[in-house]
């Protein structure tokens, strides 16, 4: 029979019974068509749980006729023949051990030895590989070692990538390779417009895997070029690519825009996997995005009870990071209030802490699991957990603690022992904008006359440092900070640079925010100085007169 006619009646075919019952009706065919036949059969019977009627293909006696002559005629094959054969056996899950894949991989082998195989096929060879025997495979060295030689600007975008797969698998830590890998990474920049969603994960993928950091130019152009895949890629092909950008600290507002019109169509049919790696991506870039948080919030309602633990966390936690309430957070949080009635035990200890802690930072109240939280088996949980009860962990207990008491005065439960409490909330330093604090204090001092009536830096009793605190007696008179006697009232400047607020936005973090209520709870008069008022003021006299109407707006002002 005619190859093109072959192929183009096997393509109409959809289950193995049809292929076969079309098989046996022909006399004879060429070991590409038998080869064809074989791949076809694992289109159609192989799934993501793998063969789906093993039985009726494996014991069918075309099936194993055409295993016998692949098995024993292995020599006679074409390169493509053989080659199309083992990836199809490969992916059907036959034996590796068996005498039939023994053959097959000793005859390719011989061949790539020999230098009988072209470029395209030593890349399904190693395709084969990887699918077959992954990491421990030895073979995949020598295909490594003998593309090599060969010239890279020839080679075909799906061979470029097969390569940067092997080499995922066989450098390791060593940089044995590197000079392929810069030769690699050169060539694959001038080809970035011709790959398709698949391969432009996979590269991304291997950066990372490679620690491709140098490959600046490479990362960018990946990263700028995946915008256009973001309605195409599948569920992992879109988790690597924002592993990619988490990794090589990238990001792209055309990609997060992207991303906005996908999720919201898209967020009922996404995998939950897919959606916990959108949501780690905006939470460490820091990217309040709400059509993203907004469907997501809808995604939960409809569908969290299929979660996993560790999803719902992932799902949840960015909400309190980046101090959002989506406009269905009543039913948001009932949903996680019913679900953490259900599966408490099933959470581990810190991811729960860290689900919990998140939720009292947009102030809704965990105060049915505060007793659990509190209580010393699992505060014992907790120690087991490596790294156990660390300044994070601690920190985190506290502040669910002083939460709970100022915030839900109506709590009775189990306090939190004094030997769990930090003395102070642990400040990162990138989180005080010292330029900005230099600014103010200048102002400040401009205002004052005098630098005894403000302190900055100022640790409190209650956990929170305070950037400048200023002191008054009864009748408004700013007092030294040294005094002690006779405040009347303190005032809590809060010096919010940008990284205090999301991205190119002013809506303040969870930690910041919860900050801010905690210190006006406990009795501060609390003064935001957002970076957004003060960058436009042009010099000191400017800032001393808006320091001036932000502190003591009922006074008069610097011209009086």
């Amino acid at each position: 029979m005619d190859e093109q006619l072959f192929f183009k009646k096997l393509k109409s075919l959809y289950t193995s019974k049809e292929i076969f019952y079309f098989l046996s009706s022909l006399e004879a065919m060429s070991d590409t068509m038998a080869s064809g036949a074989l791949q076809r059969i694992s289109e159609v019977e192989v799934d993501d749980n793998g063969l789906k009627n093993p039985e009726g293909v494996l014991e069918n006696e075309v099936f194993r006729a055409l295993c016998f002559q692949f098995e024993f005629e292995s020599s006679k094959l074409s390169n493509t023949g053989l080659l199309n054969a083992l990836q199809a056996l490969v992916k059907l899950r036959i034996d590796p051990q068996s005498s039939l894949m023994t053959s097959l991989l000793s005859e390719v082998e011989e061949r790539l030895r020999k230098g009988q195989l072209t470029l395209k096929n030593v890349c399904a060879f190693g395709e084969s590989l990887l699918e077959l025997e992954g990491p421990s495979c030895v073979t995949l060295e020598q295909i490594v070692n003998h593309m090599q030689g060969k010239d890279i600007e020839k080679w075909s975008p799906r061979e470029m990538v097969m390569v940067y797969k092997m080499l995922q698998v066989t450098s390791g830590e060593g940089e044995q390779y590197q000079d392929l890998l810069n030769r690699m990474n050169g060539v694959t920049l001038t080809i970035v417009s011709q790959l398709n969603p698949k391969y432009t994960s996979i590269i991304l993928n291997s950066l990372v895997v490679l620690h491709q950091t140098r490959a600046v130019a490479l990362v960018t152009a990946l990263c700028k070029h995946s915008v256009k895949h973001i309605p195409y890629f599948t569920g992992d092909e879109l988790v690597n690519v924002l592993e990619a950008f988490l990794y090589f600290g990238h990001r792209e507002q055309i990609f997060t825009e992207a991303l906005e019109t996908h999720v919201p169509k898209s967020i009922f049919t996404m995998h939950p996997q897919t959606v916990s790696k959108v949501m780690q991506y905006c939470c460490r870039k820091m990217i309040l995005s709400k059509p993203i948080f907004d469907a997501v919030a809808e995604g939960f309602i409809s569908d969290a009870d299929r979660f996993t633990t560790d999803q719902i966390a992932e799902y949840i936690i960015p909400f309190g990071t980046l101090n959002y309430l989506p406009p269905s957070a009543s039913s948001l949080f009932k949903k996680l209030e019913t679900i953490l009635h259900t599966r408490f035990n099933h959470f581990q200890p810190r991811t729960l802490l860290n689900l919990l802690h998140s939720c009292a930072l947009i102030q809704r109240y965990p105060v049915n699991f505060m007793p659990k939280i509190f209580s010393p088996y699992f505060l014992q949980q907790l120690q087991a957990q490596p790294p156990g009860l660390d300044r994070t962990v601690t920190s985190q207990l506290t502040q669910l603690f002083l939460t709970v008491t100022l915030e839900c005065p109506f709590y009775e439960g189990p306090k939190l022992l004094p030997k769990y409490q930090v003395k102070a909330f642990l400040t990162p330093h990138s989180s005080l904008d010292i330029h900005l604090l230099k600014r103010v204090k200048t102002g400040l001092l401009h205002l004052l006359k005098k630098r005894i009536y403000f302190a900055s830096g100022v640790s409190t009793p209650y956990f929170y440092t305070v950037d400048i605190e200023i002191k008054l007696d009864e009748e408004g008179f700013v007092l030294p900070a040294a005094q002690c006697e006779e405040v009347h009232r303190r005032i809590a400047l809060c010096i919010d640079g940008q990284n205090r607020f999301c991205v190119n936005s002013h809506n303040l973090l969870g930690e910041e925010a919860i900050k801010q209520r905690h210190l006006q709870l406990l009795g501060y008069e609390v003064v935001q100085i957002p970076f957004y008022e003060i960058e436009s003021l042009q010099n000191c006299r400017k800032m001393a007169e808006y320091l001036h109407k932000k502190i003591f707006p009922h006074t008069c002002g610097l011209s009086c």
